[in-house]
């Protein structure tokens, strides 16, 4: 299976999707979440998973590697600024492995494609966007707007 890749569709639809994998395609009159939909979003987060392991593993092995005790308190600092960011950025991947593995979960569980706030369907096209999406568009609109009100 191939490495996954966000990148942005050309597509009138603007959607994001994953290098490697086809936007699925609903047959006409298709039950939403039968068993060929979850396996989709399975396998995008499967490989985007394993992707994101991949990634810790070289940031592991850059940062043991490219330790160095540099004799120039500039150097070093900016060695450290370097890891620093490094850090974050993997702390960023850590929570989103924890995401994707809930949303794995919810597959199982059969509850993925289903918004955690009002039952609705979150739909195909914006799962495909966010794999671990677990609001609808109007759910999250609206979670969005109080989070905004509250820093105010």
């Amino acid at each position: 299976m191939p490495a996954v890749k966000k990148r942005k569709s050309k597509a009138a639809t603007g959607t994001t999707w994953f290098e490697g994998f086809k936007p699925y395609k609903e047959k006409r009159g298709e039950k939403y979440m039968n068993e060929t939909q979850p396996e989709h979003f399975q396998a995008i987060l499967d490989a985007w998973k394993r992707d994101l392991m991949e990634e810790v593993d070289r940031t592991v092995h850059h940062m043991q590697d490219d330790a160095a005790n540099f004799p120039d308190p500039n150097d070093r600092a900016t060695q450290e600024s370097e890891f620093s960011m490094e850090l974050r950025t993997r702390d960023r991947e850590r929570k989103l492995i924890r995401k994707i593995d809930e949303a794995a979960h919810r597959i199982e569980t059969h509850d993925y494609g289903y918004c955690d706030s009002c039952d609705v369907e979150i739909g195909i096209r914006r799962l495909e966007a966010r794999p671990t999406a677990t609001l609808c568009i109007e759910c999250k609109e609206l979670d969005e707007i109080r989070e905004r009100q509250m820093r105010t």
